[in-house]
């Protein structure tokens, strides 16, 4: 979906209005004047900076500012702050503080959804329905129920209206990011206009119930039979876009660590299962769970381990999976070539814009201090700081979805620390690292790729020769026109000719030789005459001419000689 992006894309001045209150009231009236019109007043609370040393808007009051101006600007800042590659540190620190909690919307509200998305009435689906909330934020908020099959049950149900303020909102983002792009140096470099389209695609899956069961069901299968991991069942009957049901979990918070020991389960074997899971998310399925915090992951009374929430996923193709293979492999093994060529394949290393011998120096710098150390003694968190700071230093973009794994990454490590795991993550992800690049080569892949690779074949064989024929019709037609052009044979060119007149003379002086030689043995005389000289009394014309085509092929292949000897090609 691609929203008008211009001003008259914005359906309310009052909005406008409402941001220049905001900007006024945060000390940035000079921002408000590039963005929004004519200059009014330039504030200065408490002698505090209005403009950071980049010359963009401090930090703070850029937080400051998207907290007031509502859910949608909230969720733009938290993607902002997944963006380390774009924002310098002290931006992502305060982006991070955004906290996406508004009050939760009235329970007649909630019911008239759910009664207009299923088509039933709320009692004719639910035996029991809280009317309180357990979880509101911006977009959805959480119910419990009851269905009359006695299951328990969790309902997430999208906000009425949030869609069409949610859309407004973006468009009125598109306006101002285009304008910060035109005043702000920064805000060029840093491609604000690409980051709402970015978030325009992140929170519109949000919006739809049905792509997170579906997420929830390619779990599930993913992890079908698992005794480590347990991922909850979605009730499909009752699930549409905007109304979410699916298996209640009662288990207990990740960072309850008394509460899991209460149960008999060991903190640092549950933070294995973690790593384990998060290994195989990466390196097996290409699939992964992008935020596992507190919350949203849950320990069983059985000791499994219960995933909730999959609003946030991320994706990897295969090639992606078996370059972050080579990645872990890499930094396990102590191998910065591997490293170098992972990233490298990853298209994060250009040899044209970016002096690589100063990164491979830099990553090398960084990867040392953290070289085989355990999770209790390394921070994932540091890690990720050094690594931005190469990715700032050397200008590198990165992709969304490794940028989700980094932070999947950061809150993993949080979550095995809370539960005191000494585990090193490279030890753990070393052997699904390894299995995947062994997948790579073993006969039923190599069979997978043949057929992949011979139905492309088959594709481009029956579309090969329409986009011929096309081609070929228009420049018939004189719609386009075919133009071969050729360099660099200029020199080619010069030694061809160059041997053609050493082939010439060649026959010359052989046309010569045999000329001569014919013309001086002929008994036959042409024209005597008179001649006085080295006692000769009279000569024949023929003779003369014989003479003197010895001459001219002996002048002649005297300097063929010598230039051939020139040129060192003899």
């Amino acid at each position: 979906m691609k929203l008008h992006r211009g001003a008259k894309g914005v359906r309310s001045l009052r909005r406008f209005g409402a941001i220049s209150a905001v900007l006024f009231k945060h000390g940035m009236g000079d921002v408000r004047e590039r963005l929004l019109g004519p200059r009014i007043a330039v504030e200065r609370e408490g002698g505090e900076e209005v403009f950071s040393k980049t010359g963009f808007p401090s930090p703070r009051r850029i937080r400051l500012s998207l907290e007031e101006l509502g859910p949608s600007f909230v969720k733009l800042g938290q993607l902002m702050s997944t963006r380390a590659d774009l924002f310098p540190p002290e931006y992502i620190e305060e982006f991070k503080k955004l906290q996406d909690r508004v009050p939760p919307i009235p329970f007649r509200d909630v019911k008239g959804v759910i009664e207009k998305e299923v088509g039933r009435p709320l009692g004719a689906i639910f035996a029991e329905f809280s009317q309180e909330s357990v979880a509101a934020a911006s977009v959805a908020q959480v119910h419990t129920a009851r269905l009359f099959t006695g299951e328990k049950v969790a309902v997430k149900v999208i906000r009425p209206g949030i869609a069409k303020t949610i859309r407004d909102d973006i468009r009125l983002m598109y306006f101002l990011a285009r304008r910060l792009e035109q005043s702000f140096e920064l805000g060029r470099v840093m491609g604000l206009v690409s980051l709402v389209e970015e978030f325009e695609r992140v929170i519109f899956r949000e919006l739809d119930m049905l792509i997170e069961a579906g997420s929830i069901e390619k779990f599930g299968h993913n992890f079908k039979g698992d005794r480590e991991i347990h991922i909850p069942k979605v009730h499909w009957d009752y699930t549409t876009r905007s109304v979410l049901v699916m298996e209640h979990i009662d288990g207990i918070k990740l960072d309850d660590v008394e509460a899991i020991k209460a149960h008999g389960i060991d903190p640092k074997e549950i933070a294995l299962v973690g790593l384990r899971s998060f290994s195989r998310q990466l390196m097996k399925f290409g699939f992964f769970h992008a935020d596992p915090h507190p919350g949203n992951t849950l320990v069983l009374p059985d000791g499994r381990v219960s995933l909730v929430d999959f609003g946030i996923t991320g994706y990897l193709d295969e090639e992606m999976m078996r370059e972050i293979a080579n990645l872990f492999l890499g930094y396990a093994e102590h191998d910065y070539d591997l490293v170098m060529d992972a990233l490298t394949d990853a298209g994060l290393v250009n040899e044209e814009t970016m002096d690589v011998a100063a990164f491979r120096t830099d990553l090398k710098d960084v990867s040392e201090a953290f070289y085989g150390r355990s999770l209790r003694h390394i921070s994932v968190k540091d890690v990720y700081d050094q690594v931005m700071h190469l990715v700032l230093k050397h200008r590198i973009r990165l992709p969304r979805n490794l940028l989700l794994l980094l932070k999947t990454f950061i809150q993993t490590e949080a979550l095995g620390k809370i539960l005191g795991s000494d585990a090193s993550i490279l030890e753990v992800t070393k052997p699904y690292a390894r299995e995947l690049l062994q997948k790579g080569y073993d006969a039923r892949s190599m069979m997978k790729n043949i057929r992949r690779d011979a139905n492309l074949m088959g594709v481009y064989s029956k579309t090969i020769p329409k986009s011929i024929n096309a081609i070929l019709k228009a420049a018939a037609e004189g719609r386009q026109r075919l133009e071969l052009r050729h360099s660099g044979f200029e020199e080619l060119d010069a030694q061809l000719e160059k041997g053609a007149n050493r082939l010439t003379v060649g026959l010359v002086i052989s046309a010569s030789i045999i000329a001569g030689s014919l013309v001086l043995h002929s008994p036959q005389e042409v024209m005597h005459f008179s001649l006085n000289f080295l006692g000769m009394n009279k000569v024949a014309l023929t003779a003369v001419l014989g003479v003197t085509g010895y001459v001219i092929a002996t002048i002649l292949g005297v300097r063929l000689i010598i230039s051939i000897l020139k040129s060192g090609k003899l």
